[in-house]
């Protein structure tokens, strides 16, 4: 158990160690007048993995008799490849007047992030604060007594609808005004919370899985998008980071709140929190500025 939990600490310690300057390098490569496409894509194939391996893992579990060590193993073999592109297919070109800088924000610094920035924070924060765990959607197909091989195939379906849309969503963010696109995102959470809040038909909870990797395709790619437009360009790898950092805590608080919520009222309560935060950030996208830097407009 606790190989498992130093397992566990590690892989989310990797990703908070990658994501930001993943997230800076794409921003650096990608014209301005595309970002949104640019980050919608790399949206659709990372979940577009994120539905294979666990589908491959399953396979392979199967056919090698629950190896799971040998599963882990396999698992290598990507992550490798990956490291053999970074090295040896990525190039960085970092500009003459980016002289090296130490670690660290220097004094004055975060006075250069502009209000829009913080503005973009702001509402990924509230969004996240509605978007507990995926595992709630699978307590709550447990709870109407889904078959227990059958639940994953909700996060499948989830994940499935996520990698189909973020791409269409990351083009629609270029060409218009992106306070609409996070409205139409909210909206739809607030949709699959009803679903989630009030059915106990498998079919109903597979439409309020649907809609949730929906939401997530028209909101998280733009979001990227609209972090990459207003961070200044020599901050780019720290406004990632307080955008992964903004995000991760909310989304800590919501989950350790919708499990309260859980065992106090089950999902309705659960799901209708969600829905109630979704429509405060609703209320915020109404007062917030119309930016040129951030393209809100098109």
């Amino acid at each position: 158990m606790s190989t498992v939990l130093v397992a566990r600490v590690i892989d989310r310690a990797g990703k908070g160690l990658r994501d930001a300057p993943r997230d800076a390098f794409m921003t650096d490569v990608t014209p301005a007048n595309i970002r949104g496409s640019g980050f919608g894509l790399r949206l659709a194939f990372y979940t577009t993995g994120f539905v294979i391996g666990p589908l491959a893992a399953m396979g392979l579990m199967k056919l090698s008799g629950d190896d799971f060590r040998l599963v882990f193993w396999l698992a290598v073999i990507p992550a490798t490849l990956a490291i053999i592109v970074l090295i040896f297919a990525i190039k960085e070109e970092t500009p003459k007047k980016f002289a090296p800088r130490p670690l660290g924000l220097r004094r004055g610094e975060p006075v250069a992030f502009a209000g829009s920035f913080w503005w973009a924070i702001a509402i990924a924060s509230v969004l996240s604060l509605a978007r507990f765990s995926y595992a709630f959607l699978i307590l709550k197909a447990h709870s109407i007594g889904i078959d227990a091989a059958y639940v994953p195939v909700m996060l499948v379906l989830m994940h499935l609808v996520y990698a189909a849309a973020a791409y269409p969503f990351g083009i629609l963010a270029d060409h218009i005004d992106r306070r609409l696109q996070l409205g139409i995102g909210a909206i739809v959470l607030i949709g699959a919370d009803v679903v989630l809040a009030t059915t106990n038909e498998g079919w109903m909870i597979a439409v309020g899985a649907g809609l949730w990797g929906l939401q997530m395709a028209v909101t998280q790619g733009l979001l990227a998008a609209s972090v990459a437009d207003t961070a200044p360009v020599t901050l780019r790898g720290t406004a990632f980071g307080i955008y992964d950092l903004s995000v991760g805590f909310a989304t800590f608080i919501a989950s350790t709140a919708a499990g309260a919520l859980w065992m106090t009222g089950g999902p309705p309560l659960a799901f209708g929190f969600s829905g109630l935060i979704a429509a405060a950030a609703i209320l915020l996208l109404l007062f917030q500025p119309t930016s040129k830097a951030v393209r809100f407009s098109s």
